[in-house]
């Protein structure tokens, strides 16, 4: 396993088998709040990830032992003037859409406190796995705000509207058990397993078609909102990207041999 660092906070593992990269939030001194120098690493990260056709799964893991990510550095924006904090706008959302349209399946890895930006990051993910210790929350107006990572968007869409009006005008925190009985976790696991079970997921979808992973989150997220018609073009789109490449026809000589694929990713 490789790692490159971005910035003090961040980093990037490449694992040498699967195609698997994780993106490590990597700060733990504050409970990976996310500052403007962080904001801007993450993005970096997910532009490099996004370039890099050999990376199949993102995982999206944290080195804190109690916190996958406590949300925005508010001891930093304390000192801001609202033009500090109108500079700051266009960073911290580069953090979020960046790891929002990453080109390849996400996965996150919580445990511990996912709360307010933190719980957007993983929003931001396609797929949430937790274990038991997780508590998580877009408190966002208990201090003044509102959710701005895309938890007012994100949300609703995992657990519909009303739900989710609750839930951000409450500002309440969600233990695990909870949070996988509302849908704002996929996946619950023992404690300490969040990023073990991650990597397992992630492995197993990599071992699917690079090009047929790619054209399907396509699908699936430029169909969200959409009316069924529409949709369906969207999804016929995504298909014909799949049916003249070399993994379709690499998937299917594999499947009528009787063999493991060997994709050539295009």
């Amino acid at each position: 396993m490789s790692e490159e660092r971005f910035g003090e906070f961040v980093a990037v593992r490449r694992h040498e088998q699967g195609h698997v990269a994780e993106l490590v939030l990597d700060r733990p001194k504050a409970m990976n709040a996310v500052s403007t120098e962080m904001a801007r690493s993450i993005a970096g990260a997910c532009t490099a990830l996004g370039e890099d056709r050999d990376v199949r799964v993102v995982v999206l893991t944290s080195t804190h032992e109690r916190a996958f990510c406590v949300g925005a550095d508010l001891k930093e924006r304390n000192s801001f003037s609202d033009a500090d904090l109108l500079r700051q706008r266009p960073v911290t959302r580069g953090a979020y859409t960046g790891v929002l349209e990453l080109p390849v399946p996400t996965v996150a890895a919580v445990h511990g406190f996912a709360l307010g930006g933190g719980f957007e990051l993983a929003l931001a993910c396609d797929v949430i796995v937790a274990d038991r210790t997780a508590v998580v929350g877009l408190p966002e107006v208990s201090v003044g705000v509102i959710p701005g990572g895309g938890g007012t968007q994100l949300l609703p869409r995992r657990v519909g509207a009303a739900r989710a009006a609750e839930l951000i005008f409450s500002a309440r925190r969600v233990e695990a058990a909870e949070a996988g009985e509302l849908g704002l976790v996929d996946q619950l696991v023992e404690e300490g397993r969040d990023r073990e079970a991650a990597l397992a997921l992630a492995a197993r979808i990599a071992g699917n078609s690079p090009v047929g992973l790619r054209a399907a989150k396509r699908a699936l997220r430029l169909g969200q909102g959409l009316d069924l018609r529409a949709g369906l073009e969207v999804e016929d789109a995504a298909w014909r990207t799949t049916a003249f490449s070399g993994d379709r026809a690499e998937g299917v000589a594999a499947f009528n041999e009787r063999r493991k694929p060997q994709w050539p990713g295009e």
